[in-house]
């Protein structure tokens, strides 16, 4: 057991326990974060997908003790009612989600995406940024137009169009 100092959307945290633990497992169980999902384990899927440092990482695949002193962001740090994100927004919009399990993982993925680009990607873009992340109810289409929509959203915003 050891005491873990990182910073998880946007506010400090230290947690004592193994540094083994997986972070998927402090997030959801120590932490009572539980938009990320485990489906796979074995960070195939992309249900668990976190920021770490701007970062899109399985959390799955990712043990707490190499996130020492580092920043996370999850689903829940992305945007929260009522202060959703442009990304969030736009899934709601769109009707891009089914079941939801993918959605949280998929929102953070799109979200660094779109965080590095100022303007509308295409289609193969955002198929290539999301391609860490499956999908098992969705043809993607809304998925992909959500996407597109927050890009527009965020450019609005920042008077670009």
């Amino acid at each position: 057991m050891r005491k873990i100092h990182f910073t998880v959307n946007g506010a400090p945290c230290s947690i004592t326990c193994h540094p083994a633990k997986t972070l998927l497992d402090v997030l959801r169980e120590d932490l009572d974060l539980t938009a990320s999902k485990e489906c796979c384990g074995k960070g195939e899927c992309g249900s668990c997908s976190v920021l770490v440092n701007n970062e899109v990482v399985c959390s799955c695949l990712i043990l707490v003790g190499q996130v020492e002193n580092q920043n996370v962001i999850t689903c829940e740090g992305v945007g929260l009612t009522p202060h959703l994100d442009n990304i969030q927004e736009s899934f709601i919009e769109e009707g891009a989600t089914q079941c939801g399990y993918c959605t949280p993982g998929i929102i953070v993925s799109a979200k660094a995406f779109l965080n590095d680009v100022d303007y509308v990607p295409s289609v193969d873009e955002i198929k290539t940024a999301l391609g860490g992340n499956l999908c098992r109810c969705t043809g993607y289409s809304k998925i992909i137009q959500a996407v597109k929509t927050a890009a527009e959203k965020n450019l609005k915003e920042l008077g670009t169009v």
